[in-house]
C-alpha cells in the first residue's frame, strides 16, 4: 500500500488508470477526506491542502479535530488466544500491553 503522511494523518494512495490520476483518501477517520492529482507533486499539495482545510474547518466550528487513533485499543479475542498471548508476554518478561504493542508495531510496519 502506498501512503503519504502530513501532520499525523495518513492517506492511502492509488492510481486510477481510467482517469489517469492519483487518488488519495485519509485513513482512520469517520470524516471522509479525499483528494487527487495528476502528478505526485500535485497529489502531495492537494493532500496537505485537504488536511489544512480540515483543521481550519474544525477550528472555525470550535470542535477538536478528529485524530486517526487515541492510543486506546479494546480487543475481543477467544480466551485461548488471550491466554496464549499472556503466556508469550510473560515469557518475554513483558506486560501483555507492552508485548501486544510490539507485536502490533511489527505487524503494521511502524
Amino acid at each position: 500500500m502506498n501512503t503519504m503522511n502530513h501532520k499525523g494523518y495518513t492517506a492511502r494512495i492509488e492510481f486510477d488508470e481510467r482517469d489517469n490520476i492519483f487518488v488519495g483518501r485519509v485513513l482512520g477517520l469517520r470524516t471522509i477526506i479525499s483528494f487527487h492529482g495528476e502528478t505526485v507533486v500535485e497529489l502531495r499539495s492537494e493532500f496537505e491542502t485537504a488536511i489544512e482545510e480540515f483543521l481550519r474547518d474544525c477550528k472555525e466550528q470550535g470542535v477538536r479535530p478528529e485524530k486517526p487513533a487515541s492510543g486506546k485499543l479494546m480487543l475481543r479475542v477467544p480466551p485461548e488466544v488471550h491466554g496464549a498471548a499472556l503466556v508469550a508476554a510473560q515469557a518475554a518478561g513483558k506486560s501483555l500491553n507492552q508485548w501486544a504493542t510490539e507485536v502490533l508495531e511489527e505487524a503494521s510496519h511502524v
